[in-house]
């Protein structure tokens, strides 16, 4: 019997050898292209941003790898709170699959993971936003349980 993707699909903290595949994946999809530069050599900011993530042990940026190919990333950031009586909540952010392998239970996998690792964490709610724009991820998230309780908003500088 043959091993569907999803079974496949594994997770590990990222290195600094996969930026670039990550970036190219933050930028492979219309809004991505509008924010990302993946040209090589990548902007020195990715890797000062790569750095200070891999320095906070608050976050974890996240690949999912099949064989030795990456084909997901998110980035799970821990905070504390003084609400919900001092628990600690999830944010996951920047995810994306790739292009190639949507909609194969990829995503499922790594929302499976994510929330898990949220609990062992301690966590007490995982949170996250998604561009209006992705009426798709907005029905991912809902069929996963996500609740639209709340108005996000965002303030460019």
């Amino acid at each position: 019997m043959c091993e569907s993707l999803e079974e496949s699909v594994s997770f590990r903290v990222a290195t600094h050898q996969d930026l670039q595949a990550i970036v190219q994946m933050l930028a492979d999809d219309n809004l991505g292209l509008k924010r990302e530069d993946p040209s090589t050599p990548l902007s020195h900011s990715y890797h000062t941003a790569f750095e200070a993530i891999d320095a906070d042990p608050n976050n974890e940026l996240v690949v999912a790898i099949i064989g030795h190919h990456i084909v997901g990333v998110l980035q799970i950031t821990f905070i504390p709170y003084l609400t919900y009586q001092g628990g600690w909540r999830a944010l996951i952010e920047g995810v994306r699959v790739s292009k190639e392998i949507r909609s194969s239970g990829i995503g499922r996998a790594m929302f499976e993971w994510a929330i898990n690792r949220a609990k062992e964490r301690g966590c007490v709610l995982v949170q996250l936003t998604t561009d209006k724009l992705r009426p798709d991820a907005l029905r991912f998230y809902e069929d996963f349980g996500f609740v639209a309780s709340h108005e996000g908003m965002k303030l460019k500088l």
